[in-house]
């Protein structure tokens, strides 16, 4: 009989960590996942019970790399809450990953988003652009990259997905769960953080998760360090994803409303999570859109769930339509 093959998953109470999580499952693989409160962990991500949880911390080091003994993927999905601290949290969570990754000889996966790029880079955002991030998080961003790169040359392999604004059923770091409808309450109106006629980019974790797994079963065949473009569902006026919010909602009546900026300008120097927005509103200042030439080429084709059909399932994840319970798990889209 052929061995399971074993992957870890840090972060695997997140939006990400848990899709990737479910993919893996569906799959075959054995997976484990590190979490500072196991049974808390289990109990509220049902969905995912044939995982098996261990007790660590990933800003420990020791824990992460005896959690990862026997892992041929370490997905690295953590991420600091809130976008609160990323210098002093994700920076140290990377390191010992790579440490983890090169004790054992697995391959590390990471979700990458476009706070690499700056303006200057701005339409249409290559694997090739350039990367002149105008923002604290950004910097750490090409930081955590680096490390990956630098890594590869004592053998630690690595690939980076990059993509636009996470949305999917389980809440997590995003703009659409925290800014354009609230998890666990039905939606009364939907605020839109662009600017009108500036498209925007949105990436479905369902699909983004099939896509690092199809990644993985031809792991073989990348590089030691690579990079890839996620394409998503690109909205050429900005607006179309509140407005599938509201057909998701079955009310025509809610309204759309323009994003408070002015609030979070005022609250900035007094609130942290309202600095930490206000830094990245550049990104729907302009339209800005991903190449993903270069990963349709290597799979042959972007997995895409009609846009429709993703925002039900993500509201209904989320709790916010009606008779839903705050935020039960959905099955993934096919």
């Amino acid at each position: 009989m052929t061995e399971r093959k074993t992957a870890l998953v840090i972060g695997a109470t997140g939006g990400f960590g848990g899709e990737v999580a479910l993919a893996l499952l569906r799959r075959g693989w054995r997976v484990k996942a590190l979490s500072r409160r196991v049974d808390e962990a289990a109990n509220r991500h049902p969905e995912l019970k044939p995982v098996e949880w261990i007790t660590g911390d990933a800003m420990n080091r020791d824990d992460v790399v005896a959690a990862a003994e026997g892992a041929a993927i370490i997905v690295h999905g953590a991420n600091p809450p809130g976008y609160r601290n990323w210098e002093t949290i994700a920076i140290p969570m990377l390191e010992n990953t790579i440490a983890a990754a090169e004790a054992t000889g697995a391959r590390i996966v990471v979700p990458g988003n476009i706070y690499n790029y700056g303006p200057d880079a701005f339409p249409l955002l290559a694997e090739t652009s350039p990367q002149n991030p105008s923002t604290r998080k950004g910097r750490v961003r090409v930081a955590m990259e680096t490390m990956l790169e630098d890594a590869a040359s004592r053998g630690v392999r690595s690939v980076v997905v990059r993509a636009g604004d996470f949305f999917g059923p389980r809440a997590g770091n995003n703009w659409f769960a925290g800014a354009m409808v609230k998890a666990g309450k039905p939606v009364r109106s939907v605020w839109h953080p662009g600017k009108p006629g500036i498209g925007h980019a949105w990436a479905y974790l369902p699909d983004l998760a099939e896509t690092m797994m199809q990644l993985i079963e031809r792991e073989r065949e990348l590089p030691a360090f690579e990079t890839f473009h996620f394409a998503g569902h690109w909205m050429d006026d900005g607006i179309e994803m509140a407005e599938a919010i509201v057909r998701a909602a079955a009310d025509p009546r809610i309204p759309i409303r323009r994003f408070p900026w002015w609030a979070m300008t005022l609250a900035a120097p007094f609130v942290t999570l309202a600095y930490e927005m206000q830094e990245m509103k550049y990104l729907w200042k302009e339209p800005l859109r991903l190449d993903n030439r270069k990963l349709v080429a290597f799979l042959g084709s972007e997995p895409h769930t009609p846009l429709d059909t993703a925002v039900s399932a993500t509201l209904e994840g989320l709790g916010c339509l009606p008779g839903d319970g705050a935020g039960r798990a959905v099955p993934l889209a096919a």
